[in-house]
């Protein structure tokens, strides 16, 4: 049954000024059309991002748009769009992953503070489908989010793209609490662009190579068709020192263990990444027109886990810390195996025993598994749009997909004992999104108004489904071993056994209507209001009033409030893994297996899972833009207060032998697709609504042309200010005892300081551009862990790059990013794990980046 939302005295206030400008608007006498497109002066740059009305600029919008050209994406050195979008909107985030599972494929992004599911991504004004990666290792903010995949749009095939910072989800609907980035593709007609770039770090590694093109042409005498592909390879990188553990099993004579690091902290290398995006359009004459735009990227990853020591790996080779090896019984029946303790004598003693295995005589260094991933998105958008009896419309249906299959290799299944492979296919997932729309617009003229009443509305069907797909079936499967306390499955990502593989969709529907109007030369007001019906947890309502008041022709004042929601996507709700944790008891650190389980599964429900709920939101916003003379600039500030966050809970441990023996047959059989009998397993975790939070922060922006030395020069600065408290929160991260450390995370694992000063300046055949970053202060638990804090220290890095023009249509650049070689705080834990610098650090921690780019374009 499904639920139903009352409407809250809020609602119904949007809701009456709604219907107010709606039966208003007739009694008046018609008043001046609005203008046409083409009216508004070039220099302008319009914004089609949270706003329905067909003209509006950047100086007319009730919220802070953020514009970022092509131009201003491509001069970075950088080939990620998440990290050169992060080094110009100081609230947007993205830093380095490297041992985090999935989320080292997909890296999680955060704007203002939020998580990477907290902002809705459209592509040409059309919600992207979000990536099938649920990321389970998000450093605190981002801990089980599902997001879109940002990196998969060639920076040379995006004509802008438009940052709206504020709540949104009357407009647009689920996701879109911290904000809207909306990717809006090229439409060239006679373009013919390629480029070519190398970088490397300054350190030798991370090599990079790519080679992209855009070409643009007509599509018969009334259309374009515009096509962008671009091919990627980067090398890892290494940002680490000898684990001490290693160390000393090296200095007591344990030869087998490397003498180089043994685990690897860095960018996990891209092997081969390919991206190809279409947009095309045509105009069918009597205002109608057709367009259609689409995407296919595939990209190869491989990176490092963590290492697991061979007198400790839980699972593998001890049970119990150390003290004894874990001895197999090949022939159960006859005289048992002995308990070993670790040594030369017990490893003699192994060996001269075929019926008794450990696995210090198959890998007696250790071993450091290898992951990676093979990532697939493919996407397309078929539409119509023009004008019937002075209505707009615009009618469009949408398909994407993300689809990943995980590999591990340098690793085992102990449960098979020696017969076990060492390379496995544990799966993978996929997530299919299918969206149809019906947009609505009409400029209604009322006389008493300085502007015609802008009506929108629309409809909205979307399905979304996720799957978990089965691994090979070593990955998973239960060896002879498996009784004897061995771990089972392929150990560091456990394969998906076929009965708790699958597919789970999820329809939703959703009305809206949205108004605005300049109801006075100074005063312009909106209101919006949508209701969405999802078919697994109900119907939500949710609304948004702005306001703009131009004071004078200098200052612009604006505010805005809203409700908003995110559902629980399917992929939170039903997503298994296995997660590797560092376990702190008595000073002492372990690396065990936690699971992840769905909330509503058997073992789920035993533990305490629940069905996961909305998280809902209210936003605030309120800001000035100010014009005087060349200078431009804007200050807002905003407050965002979220309920039933979604997030992981706190470890939990399994059931108890009596606990499992008092299960029925198939419960029992549930709980054993899971791992949930084996000792492998020191806890379970599963998604709660258990957190509630405040985020408020202030952004200010400013832009500045001079002309400088016989150029032309534009300083711009950008800063932000975010502070997030916990309201309300439950013992969440992972693998600490008291809880504190997870929260705190949450509150303070971004910086709350961000900010940049940047400056181009062009003359003749050079161009040169610079710009001064800030990284405020930050907060990491290592490795999650709560006794092993970081207290990191603000950081400033320096971008330039320098282009000259060898002819009209050839030039060539030379960059670097982070030319001071600039590095995070060093780990102080660093031995521990072998990570050398603060593993979470807003900017990374592989150093200064040098590139050279050459370019042609006709």
């Amino acid at each position: 049954m499904k639920k139903t939302t009352k409407l809250s005295g809020a609602s119904m206030l949007a809701l009456s000024v709604a219907s107010a400008l709606i039966v208003a608007a007739p009694q008046f006498a018609l008043a001046q059309a609005a203008p046409a497109a083409s009216d508004v002066p070039a220099e302008e740059v319009i914004i089609v991002t949270g706003s329905r009305r067909a003209v509006r600029s950047t100086a007319d919008t009730p919220a802070p748009v953020d514009i970022i050209s092509g131009a201003e994406i491509a001069a970075q050195g950088d080939t990620d769009v998440a990290n050169m979008i992060r080094n110009v909107v100081p609230s947007f985030n993205v830093n380095t992953q490297s041992i985090s599972d999935a989320a080292s494929i997909v890296r999680p992004a955060n704007l203002r503070g939020l998580a990477p599911d907290h902002t809705l991504v459209l592509i040409n004004g059309k919600r992207r489908h979000r990536s099938a990666v649920v990321a389970f290792l998000g450093g605190g903010i981002s801990d089980g989010a599902q997001g879109p995949d940002i990196s998969i749009f060639p920076t040379i095939g995006l004509k802008q793209v438009q940052v709206l910072r504020d709540g949104a989800a009357a407009q647009y609907g689920s996701d879109a609490i911290a904000g809207v980035m909306n990717f809006r593709l090229r439409d060239d007609t006679d373009s013919f662009e390629v480029e070519a770039k190398y970088g490397q770090f300054y350190e030798g590694d991370g090599t990079t190579y790519q080679i992209a093109g855009n070409f643009g042409v007509p599509l018969t005498d009334a259309g374009f068709a515009n096509l962008t592909l671009e091919y990627r390879e980067a090398g890892e990188t290494s940002r680490s020192v000898q684990r001490g553990d290693a160390a000393a099993l090296r200095a007591a004579g344990n030869t087998s263990v490397l003498a180089t690091p043994v685990q690897t902290w860095g960018s996990p290398e891209i092997k081969s990444e390919f991206k190809a995006f279409l947009n095309a359009g045509i105009d069918a004459g009597e205002d109608r027109s057709f367009y259609a735009f689409g995407n296919y990227g595939k990209k190869e990853t491989d990176g490092g886990f963590y290492y697991r020591n061979p007198n400790t790996r839980g699972g593998v080779y001890s049970n119990d810390g150390g003290t004894t090896w874990l001895v197999g019984d090949l022939t159960p029946g006859t005289t048992p195996c002995a308990a070993v303790a670790p040594g030369a004598a017990g490893l003699a003693a192994l060996k001269a025993d075929p019926n008794c295995f450990a696995f210090v005589e198959l890998l007696p260094g250790g071993f450091t598994p290898r992951f990676g991933g093979e990532l697939t998105d493919l996407a397309g958008y078929l539409g119509t749009k023009g004008k019937v009896k002075g209505i707009d419309y615009d009618i469009s249906f949408g398909v994407g997909m993300s689809d990943i299959d995980f590999n591990i290799r340098n690793t085992i299944n102990p449960s098979l004992g020696p017969n076990t492979p060492t390379s496995f296919r544990p799966g993978g997932q996929t997530q299919l999104e299918k969206t149809f729309n019906v947009d609505l617009a009409y400029a209604m003229p009322v006389a008493s108004f300085a502007s015609p009443l802008n009506i929108a509305g629309g409809f909205e069907w979307r399905n979304e489904s996720f799957e978990l797909k089965a691994g090979d079936q070593a990955s998973w499967e239960r060896g002879p071993l498996a009784s004897q306390g061995f771990g089972l499955g392929s150990n560091g990502f456990q394969g998906f056994n076929p009965s708790t593989a699958g597919r789970w969709n999820r329809s939703n529907v959703a009305v809206y209507v949205d108004l605005e109007a300049d109801v006075t030369e100074m005063v312009t007001l909106g209101a919006a209001v949508r209701s969405e019906d999802f078919e697994d947890f109900g119907t939500t309502t949710n609304y948004k009033l702005s306001g703009l008041v131009h004071a004078n022709d200098a200052l612009t004042l604006r505010s805005t409030y809203s409700t908003g929601f995110r559902a629980p996507t399917p992929g939170q709700s039903n997503i298994i893994n296995t997660t590797t944790s560092l376990i702190s008891s008595g000073g002492i650190q372990s690396l065990q297996n936690t699971g992840t389980i769905p909330p509503t599964s058997v073992l789920g429900k035993l533990l305490g899972g629940q069905p996961l709920k909305p998280e809902t939101s209210k936003n605030f916003s309120i800001g000035a833009g100010l014009e005087l003379g060349k200078l431009k600039a804007t200050l807002d500030f905003f407050n965002i207060e979220m309920e039933d966050r979604i997030r992981l809970s706190a470890p939990t441990k399994s059931l108890t032998q009596a606990q499992f023996n008092a299960l029925t047959a198939s419960e029992q059989a549930a709980i054993r697709a899971l791992g949930g009998d084996t000792p492998d397993f020191t806890a379970f975790k599963f998604f709660v609504n258990g957190v509630d939070t405040t985020t408020q922060g202030i952004d200010f922006v400013a832009s500045y042309p001079l002309d400088l030395f016989g150029g032309k020069t534009n300083l711009s600065f950008a800063a932000n200010w975010t502070e997030t408290d916990v309201t309300r929160g439950e013992k969440l991260v992972g693998l600490e005892s008291d809880g504190n450390a997870g929260l705190r995370q949450m509150e303070e694992g971004l910086p709350k300081f961000r900010g940049n000063i940047g400056i181009s300046h062009s003359l003749g055949k050079w161009n040169f551009n610079g710009r001064v970053n800030y990284f405020g202060e930050f907060y990491e638990a290592h490795a999650d862990a709560f006794d092993l804090p970081i207290d990191g220290d603000a950081q400033v890095t320096l971008d330039a790059e320098v282009t000259y023009s060898l002819t009209d249509a050839v030039s060539i650049t030379l960059g670097a990013e982070n030319l001071t070689d600039s590095y995070p705080t060093k780990n102080p834990y660093a031995t521990v794990l072998g990570a050398e610098y603060a593993t979470t650090a807003p900017n990374g921690f592989n150093g200064g980046f040098y590139y050279l780019k050459l370019s042609y374009k006709h």
